[in-house]
């Protein structure tokens, strides 16, 4: 017990706790973001897609437990690191002027914790489906297809046909786009795997990816307000 206790108190644990945890996110990001796309296949691709995941039952509920947990952990690494280090160097430079770290490394606890807002946001809007906050009056929990399946297509649709919604989704997938462009070189660091030979190479990846992310998720939303997606 000690041992484990140990290990969440020292700098070098939370910083393994923030980079595994930030693997595991990452992970669902990416397959979050794949299994999304596929509204762009029409209403019977993704409405099928929801309701395999309905069929998972208790197994999904855990997965999602255990996504809110590491999201809990990664936030509170974060936070305990980041005070750690401003308590080490409590009186700032009076002419700062950051050299070598980019502005995606400087703002990654405010961009985190922005995010960590976007996402319980987005679990009330599509997970949870809490009417009072879709904007839009509609019960996403009423809607069903001819087959009696929840209609996922719809609810994205009229989810993301309010501005609003899909102006604060897209400045969220910015923001998570911005934070893995830094991150997921951070946690190959944190992990010891990024030597110098592969430094550029992780780096160089760590960008490619976000700006995958962002341009996948953010169609969505600007396919239904251009009205390409309806």
């Amino acid at each position: 017990m000690n041992v484990v206790a140990g290990f969440f108190k020292s700098t070098l644990g939370r910083k393994y706790v923030m980079a595994v945890t930030g693997i595991l996110l990452f992970v669902f990001v990416v397959g979050h973001m794949l299994g999304n796309l596929q509204i762009f296949l029409g209403p019977e691709a993704i409405n099928r897609y929801g309701s395999f995941l309905q069929s998972l039952g208790e197994l999904l509920w855990v997965a999602r437990i255990g996504l809110l947990v590491a999201v809990g952990l990664h936030v509170w690494a974060a936070v305990s690191l980041s005070a750690e280090n401003k308590a080490a160097r409590p009186v700032g430079y009076g002419d700062y002027k950051p050299v070598g770290s980019s502005y995606a490394s400087r703002t990654m606890l405010m961009s985190g914790l922005i995010i960590a807002a976007f996402i319980i946001y987005h679990l009330l809007h599509f997970t949870v489906q809490t009417k009072a906050i879709n904007l839009t009056g509609t019960d996403f929990a009423q809607l069903h297809d001819e087959k009696g399946r929840h209609d996922v297509y719809r609810m994205m649709v009229v989810g993301f046909k309010h501005p609003a919604v899909s102006i604060f989704y897209i400045i969220g997938m910015v923001l998570l786009s911005l934070h893995l462009s830094h991150g997921v070189s951070a946690m190959f660091q944190s992990l010891g795997l990024r030597s110098k030979n592969y430094k550029c190479a992780i780096d160089g990846f760590a960008k490619f990816i976000a700006i995958v992310l962002l341009v996948g998720y953010c169609s969505i939303p600007l396919a239904v307000l251009l009205g390409v997606v309806k």
